[in-house]
């Protein structure tokens, strides 16, 4: 009780101030549910006993997760004024004390303003339309806004926002688009943004208040809500109950943007990419309208149990509203998630008079269908049992080496990472494992099989993470093959599921999930994989900034440590002295490759344009970088400085509904978008020189086998 006294003490003036602030009279205040206490607590209590650091929620906590969930909400200080967070700040050491009572009003007082904010900057944007920029000016629009101060009135707000628009609407202007289409193109973006402003749920805002407590633990402890949670289950099993569709919501229509094969919708042909859904009934039950719904509400109507019927009135693409639309009915099946799993292909690349034949596997996380397996399905999904057949079938079309395509996976089950390592390296410890309480577990590869003895390289980049360093580090350790890329992005931490349900006192909604880090990981060597990544043996250049990505980037990281190693033994398929001869010829080739010299010149200009803070809006002036830039780099389309703003399928740059929404930094791109072919072409050149170097040995060994004899 003395908490709750403290906590109602000091937040009082807060309320009182908060209420003053205008809110749009059609939008009611979310307000927390019940059940949102009873996770706020479980919550606490989960992280508090078992999180791996074992810190104190004290005064200064409090205040880290207070800024965490401001910065969740209005990362570039484009919405709060300064008088608003002055409002905030009685309630900056009452965080840990609230959710350790299950008090979670503060956070929806405080999103309540900020989407009355927001709907006051829309508003104020969908105003600026009515008069045409003038673009001969000489201004300029600071997009790094990480570091700025909070607004201090109305008035400051509105010159951020007359910038920001002009920006978006000069990035269309560099296309040679006429101001009236500008005009229409904007003003459905931004009234589409106000519309989801309002769709906004208790749950969404529960979820971001719950993440900002356990960001502030480390990066990777997360709430997810029963929503979320269900789609985390879909990602790692690759496949669910429901008709087979991609969707996507375009103009308040659902759009259909691609039939799944094998799904229900493929096999029965009728539904088209393109067509919309106006409307969804289940089995024999009533359509509800569904027009202006958020899109993971639809999707809740149409995903149901295998077996069952679902109704879906459909207009068809192309066509006007109200003409044309038909039902479909459909029923529900186990939809396989093919495309992202594992892939292969093989190519064929000349080095002199040889044609070599180079196997790649594209791995894009490390998934595992782990209910299909604890109920004993032997067809169950697992990424190690596709990549084990995807081998067995190039070594079967004549492989000569292999690449392991690991850029862009983010992880997924620890499990399968040491499966997965057990294809290549045989028995032997794979990955160390150090617990809360300072207990160390050696996680093994007991199977002696390996799937592949022949030539092989690990491609990653710095978006490589978790499970994928585990593997790389294991190959690396065993010198069972090359790394090759860049630097990994440096997660070494391991976390535990928590299902909330199991605290739920009433049939109230699932209360979802909690992910919490119980632990680190540390390589065969000691050394820990947390903070610093994987570094490559053959270093390669990459688009990716790796300042502001990756582990060692993050305010709440935990640092690199090591323990003593575990006894292995490495094997020899890269010899100590072959890699500095592959590292050799890697750069005699690259000095000379014209195609590898065109992507270091477009990732300079990534560097350059990164490094700017703030862009043109002259439009003579953004035409004139924009050619130099293409002239420079080769880069095609409009120019990198106005990339954070460009528009895009959910709804364009400025979407209030998503707190943090549209803040990404001009050149920080997700992959090597920019001719990615180059990298994977030196990764199967650096194989092919494994090849000759191995061939080399065996010749030599052989030689001296025979003059012995």
């Amino acid at each position: 009780m003395r908490h709750i006294a403290i906590f109602a003490l000091c937040a009082a003036p807060w309320i009182t101030a908060a209420a003053a602030v205008p809110t749009d009279s059609t939008r009611q205040a979310l307000l927390p549910e019940a059940r949102h206490s009873e996770i706020a607590r479980a919550v606490y209590a989960l992280s508090e006993r078992f999180h791996y650091e074992q810190a104190p929620m004290d005064n200064e906590f409090s205040s880290k997760a207070f800024d965490q969930f401001l910065d969740s909400l209005d990362p570039s200080k484009m919405y709060f004024l300064q008088s608003d967070i002055e409002r905030f700040e009685p309630g900056r050491y009452q965080l840990e004390d609230s959710l350790r009572t299950g008090q979670v009003d503060i956070a929806f007082r405080m999103f309540d303003i900020y989407q009355s904010r927001a709907s006051e900057r829309l508003e104020y944007v969908l105003g600026l339309l009515k008069t045409e920029p003038d673009f001969t000016l000489n201004e300029e629009f600071a997009y790094d806004r990480s570091d700025a101060h909070w607004a201090k009135d109305i008035a400051e707000l509105d010159e951020l926002w007359r910038k920001r628009v002009k920006n978006d609407a000069l990035s269309l202007a560099l296309t040679d688009k006429p101001w009236t289409e500008i005009q229409e193109i904007l003003g459905k973006r931004y009234q589409r943004v106000l519309t989801r402003i309002t769709q906004v749920k208790p749950d969404d805002v529960f979820e971001i208040y719950m993440n900002a407590f356990t960001h502030t633990l480390d990066p990777h402890s997360s709430y997810m809500s029963p929503r979320n949670s269900e789609e985390y289950r879909i990602q790692m099993s690759l496949s669910y109950d429901g008709i087979g569709a991609s969707l996507q919501l375009i103009d308040d229509y659902v759009t259909i943007m691609n039939v799944i094969p094998g799904g229900p919708a493929a096999i029965d042909g009728t539904l088209k990419q393109n067509d919309r859904i106006t409307a969804v009934g289940q089995e024999d039950g009533d359509l509800v309208d569904v027009i202006g719904w958020r899109l993971d509400d639809v999707v809740d109507l149409i995903r149901g149990p295998g077996g069952t019927r679902v109704n879906l009135h459909i207009l068809p693409a192309g066509a006007a509203p109200g003409s044309g639309q038909f039902v479909l009915e459909l029923t529900r099946d186990k939809i396989k998630l093919e495309a992202q799993a594992a892939q292969k292909k093989m190519v064929e690349v000349q080095r002199g008079e040889k044609t070599l034949r180079i196997g790649v596997v594209e791995v894009p996380s490390f998934y595992l269908d782990f209910q299909a397996l604890i109920a004993g399905d032997e067809n169950y999904t697992s990424t190690t049992r596709d990549v084990r057949r995807l081998v067995e079938e190039l070594k079967a079309d004549g492989m000569d080496g292999l690449i392991l395509d690991l850029r862009n996976n983010g992880g997924g089950h620890l499990q399968e990472a040491q499966s997965l390592s057990g294809l290549f390296i045989g028995s032997g410890p794979v990955v160390q494992l150090r617990h809360t309480n300072g207990r160390i577990e050696v996680l093994n590869d007991a199977d002696p099989d390996v799937a592949y003895t022949g030539p092989m390289a690990v491609l990653v980049n710095r978006f490589s993470a978790s499970a994928s360093e585990i593997f790389a580090a294991a190959i690396q350790d065993y010198k069972r093959g090359v790394v090759v890329g860049q630097q990994t992005y440096g997660k070494g931490t391991v976390q535990n599921l928590f299902s909330l349900d199991r605290y739920k006192r009433s049939e109230s909604p699932g209360f979802g999930q909690l992910t919490l880090t119980i632990g680190k990981y540390y390589r065969v060597t000691g050394g820990s994989t947390q903070n610093r990544g994987v570094s490559p043996d053959i270093e390669l250049p990459s688009a990716i900034d790796m300042a502001s990505v990756g582990e060692s980037s993050q305010k709440t990281a935990m640092p690199w440590d090591q323990i003593n190693g575990s006894p292995f033994k490495p094997g020899n398929a890269v010899p100590d002295q072959e890699l500095p001869i592959l590292v050799e010829r890697h750069r005699e080739r690259a000095a000379t490759d014209p195609q590898f010299q065109a992507l270091l010149g477009e990732f300079a200009t990534f560097e350059e344009a990164r490094a700017r803070k703030t862009v043109s809006l002259n439009l003579a002036v953004r035409k004139a970088e924009r050619d130099k830039l293409n002239e420079k780099g080769g880069i095609e389309g409009e120019d990198l400085a106005a990339e954070g703003v460009e528009d895009s399928a959910d709804g364009g740059t400025i979407d209030p509904s998503v707190p943090g929404h549209g803040q990404n930094l001009p050149g920080s791109l997700a992959e090597e978008e920019e001719s990615p072919d180059v990298i994977l072409g030196e990764t199967e050149q650096i194989v092919i020189d494994m090849i000759n170097l191995q061939s080399k040995s065996v010749l030599k060994a052989a030689t001296q086998v025979a003059e012995t004899n």
